[in-house]
């Protein structure tokens, strides 16, 4: 018989083998200053296109002073316990009544954290009869929540209605057989490469199969639609998804997230998501802050016409000198380059250090290998002319890449991995 951990020191996995090189500055990074534009990493001032503050909320002062009031006024452990228990207050119930408001929706519940959160509602939605189709690009904590599930599942083609149709036909036989239904899953925005889920195709596929819709729009929630409702609102189907899914952590930037959608569906859930059930109440500083959050989503929309203003200028200036950055359909920025790893490597410290420009890099597995992703988030707390200066930075290093002189640099990287 093995020992447990005999193949955690064989193999570190694909991006554990690089931490000797890669901890500290490519992952796990560590930026420092009050969250904004511009931030420091290891002394240095940098231009931050990684931070997922889309509307600039964290640092804004009127949230800062509630969020400081609300500590002073309730500490950070009220309420005790879970929300069935003793953990539920009169603000919990406003927040959930006005984020039910605001999706359109009739109800809503609100979730201690996204992703443990869209993990239990998969969870309690599906019995072992039925069946989830979910798209094969879906972030991971659906992922997660898929794995739970005790019944089958079909992954459909990233984004292709045609493949979806296909498994769905399958689904349908399926819970013929099973006596169960049919759960899709599809993201509102895809947050790596920034493209929107097609939900109105998906919306007019129940006009042939019996299925219900969860849609995950951590990335729409306040930076898409009339009013920021998110995907739903943008492509005029948001009464058509059953089950709404967002999270506090990108335009609210905050923690917690919430569910919404028909009132009988939502008491439902709130009877049976566990990691709701068993786990503490959300504190009353975030609720009492994600309200004062809220309430800026509604009543100043420059602050999603100022974000807007800078992603025209980030995505059609990276077009404009072209760049690759695919077909995105949102705020999320993808730049696409080609090179190994190390060039990688070698490209991002040259981006960090000469350039003082810092994004997220992604390398393979995340996307295939020989695939190097600049991923870039831009809020309404960037500049026209940080973005002048990022477009300068990125004509220079591709330039760099193209002539060779990243996988020059990192040969010595190379012969330190034994590659």
């Amino acid at each position: 018989m093995k020992d447990l951990f005999e193949k955690i020191y064989r193999d570190k996995g694909p991006l554990g083998k690089w931490a000797s090189q890669a901890e500290g500055y490519f992952v796990f990074p560590k930026l420092e200053g009050q969250i904004s534009n511009r931030m420091m990493f290891q002394g240095k001032e940098v231009i931050t296109w990684s931070i997922n503050d889309y509307l600039g909320l964290a640092n804004h002062p009127e949230v800062r002073k509630v969020d400081a009031e609300a500590a002073a006024e309730y500490g950070s452990a009220y309420p005790m316990g879970a929300r069935m228990m003793s953990g539920h207050t009169d603000l919990h119930e406003q927040l959930q009544n006005e984020l039910a408001a605001f999706v359109n929706k009739e109800a809503a519940y609100l979730l201690n954290f996204g992703y443990q959160g869209i993990m239990s509602t998969i969870d309690a939605l599906v019995g072992k009869d039925d069946i989830i189709v979910y798209d094969v690009d879906a972030h991971a904590c659906i992922i997660d929540g898929v794995r739970l599930h005790m019944g089958k599942r079909f992954t459909y083609k990233h984004n292709d209605v045609e493949s979806l149709e296909k498994n769905l036909e399958r689904a349908t036989k399926m819970a013929e057989q099973t006596g169960g239904g049919i759960l899709v899953i599809s993201e509102g925005v895809f947050g790596m490469r920034g493209e929107q889920g097609r939900l109105k195709e998906i919306v007019e596929l129940k006009k042939k199969f019996n299925f219900r819709f969860l849609v995950d729009d951590a990335h729409g929630f306040g930076t898409l639609g009339a009013t920021g409702a998110g995907a739903g609102e943008e492509q005029g189907v948001q009464d058509d998804i059953d089950v709404y899914f967002a999270t506090f952590a990108k335009s609210m930037a905050s923690t917690g997230a919430f569910i919404a959608g028909d009132k009988e569906i939502i008491d439902y859930l709130k009877y049976n998501l566990r990691s709701q059930m068993f786990a503490k109440s959300l504190q009353m500083t975030l609720t009492k802050g994600a309200l004062k959050r809220l309430d800026m989503l509604r009543t100043m929309p420059e602050l999603k016409e100022n974000l807007w203003k800078i992603v025209n200028a980030l995505q059609s200036g990276l077009k404009a000198r072209g760049f690759d950055i695919g077909t995105t359909q949102s705020c999320v920025t993808p730049v696409y380059l080609k090179g190994s790893i190390p060039e990688a490597m070698a490209l991002v410290r040259d981006l960090r250090e000469n350039h003082g420009i810092f994004c997220s890099i992604v390398v393979y597995p995340v996307i295939p290998k020989g695939l190097i992703l600049l991923r870039m988030i831009p809020t309404a707390t960037h500049t026209l002319q940080d973005v002048e200066e990022t477009l300068d930075a990125f004509d220079a290093i591709r330039e760099r890449l193209d002539n060779g002189t990243y996988k020059r640099m990192s040969a010595a990287l190379m012969a330190a991995m034994g590659e």
